[in-house]
């Protein structure tokens, strides 16, 4: 499950069928927390994550564009 959705329930694949004849919208269900402020904590502590994990693929793609620049450079010099 993604981390972006913590507060939603994930649904089976019968679920998600059953959903398009629930017009009432009874089979929505989240996941709870014994109290609204872990239900904070964990919804921030899992957007920082996000927020981490973007970073750092960030970076890793700057990384990456930065060593393609530097190869056609060192088989030049040879």
């Amino acid at each position: 499950m993604s981390d972006t959705f913590l507060l939603f329930a994930e649904p089976s694949f019968m679920e998600g069928m059953a959903r398009v004849l629930d017009l009432g919208n009874t089979l929505t269900e989240y996941n709870e927390s014994p109290t609204p402020r872990e239900a904070d904590y964990n919804a921030i502590k899992s957007d920082w994550t996000m927020i981490g994990q973007d970073i750092y693929t960030a970076v890793e793609e700057i990384k990456n564009e930065i060593n393609e620049q530097k190869e056609p450079e060192s088989s030049h010099t040879k």
